[in-house]
């Protein structure tokens, strides 16, 4: 298993922030379909305040730069990208990674 780190900033407002909380208890089943059928084993977020905390587990193979382009092309998943841009502060048509910053683990 391949585990991967992001973070990510969200608008700073307050109302904002808890209907991104509340989207993503409700995520739409062809996102959590599309994961899997990519790679993606297991996704969670972490939130404090703005800043959000992501740990996503991968199979082995998995190739992030690969399997997220395949993931874009997948159904629903460019305006589930599109819907969750308008908490984070970003274009609706900006991609996970100009979104979402890989962390570099070091412990």
């Amino acid at each position: 298993m391949k585990r991967y780190c992001q973070t990510l900033t969200l608008v700073d407002d307050k109302e904002l922030i808890e209907k991104y909380v509340e989207v993503h208890s409700h995520v739409w089943p062809e996102i959590i379909e599309g994961q899997r059928e990519v790679g993606i084993l297991d996704m969670q977020i972490f939130i404090k305040d703005n800043l959000l905390f992501m740990i996503c587990d991968t199979v082995d193979d998995f190739d992030w730069e690969r399997d997220m382009a395949r993931l874009a092309t997948l159904p629903r998943q460019a305006e589930w990208e599109a819907y969750v841009a308008q908490f984070q502060g970003c274009r609706a048509d900006a991609r996970s990674d100009e979104k979402w910053q890989m962390m570099e683990r070091i412990f």
